[in-house]
């Protein structure tokens, strides 16, 4: 299950909110600059629910959430008021605004006052104005960042332009970090098998590729991971 991360709105002060005037490409710059400073995914989405805070114009809160058929579950978040959101609208994930980011890459509610039903809610909470970015899409789940304002009308055709911009600098920082991970998981595991395999050489006085056929006889055997199997039979021989 991924791990949710909680956003102060008060981290990297040094990125300034958008004004009147200030340059877009700085703006999308200094966060690409922090969005691939991070080292993991969840860095990476904690980090641009902060920082969409600050570049998208009117947004006061953020979150990044995964929805999937029959469920939505929330990653990352600037304050509890996102959170709040998220679990009064749970279990509404085929309602309309959330269904049509199957198809298109933006939703968006302009005044959530004259917007709400029985089935979604935001102007409770006193969230008037919504924005959802597509960031990732299978057919199985997708990932939304949804910014949030107090005020009715908050996110203009520019606001969501901007928007599209800074969720696609997101979006390559974290297929980026992605594959980071994956590949120094890829060693990771890779030394560990390595490790194992020579243990079995030792114990079993046979060589490389009879202690691998072993393993993975073990492992299919047990409908255990290889990698598991191979951190099992390390761990056991440090404890010795």
């Amino acid at each position: 299950m991924p791990k949710r991360f909680v956003v102060a709105a008060s981290d990297f002060p040094e990125v300034p909110h958008f004004p009147m005037g200030f340059e877009l490409a700085d703006a999308l710059t200094v966060a690409a600059q922090q969005l691939h400073e991070t080292s993991t995914a969840n860095a990476a989405l904690r980090a641009a629910a902060r920082l969409a805070v600050h570049v998208l114009p009117g947004a006061e809160h953020a979150g990044i959430s995964v929805i999937e058929k029959t469920h939505r579950q929330t990653l990352a978040w600037t304050d509890e008021v996102v959170r709040s959101a998220d679990a009064l609208n749970a279990g509404r994930e085929h309602h309309l605004y959330w269904s049509r980011l199957w198809t298109a890459p933006v939703a968006r509610i302009d005044d959530s006052a004259a917007y709400d039903s029985g089935e979604l809610s935001f102007s409770g909470l006193g969230l008037r104005s919504v924005l959802s970015l597509r960031l990732r899409a299978d057919r199985r789940r997708l990932t939304v960042l949804t910014a949030y304002a107090r005020k009715p009308r908050a996110f203009d055709d520019s606001a969501t332009r901007i928007g599209r911009l800074f969720t696609a600098h997101v979006s390559i920082a974290l297929e980026s970090v992605t594959a980071r991970e994956q590949l120094t998981e890829a060693m990771r595991t890779r030394d560990l098998i390595g490790q194992a395999t020579g243990i079995l050489m030792e114990r079993l006085g046979i060589d490389a590729g009879a202690a691998f056929e072993s393993l993975v006889r073990t492992s299919q055997r047990e409908n255990v991971k290889l990698r598991d199997l191979a951190r099992r039979l390390v761990d056991t021989l440090h404890q010795e």
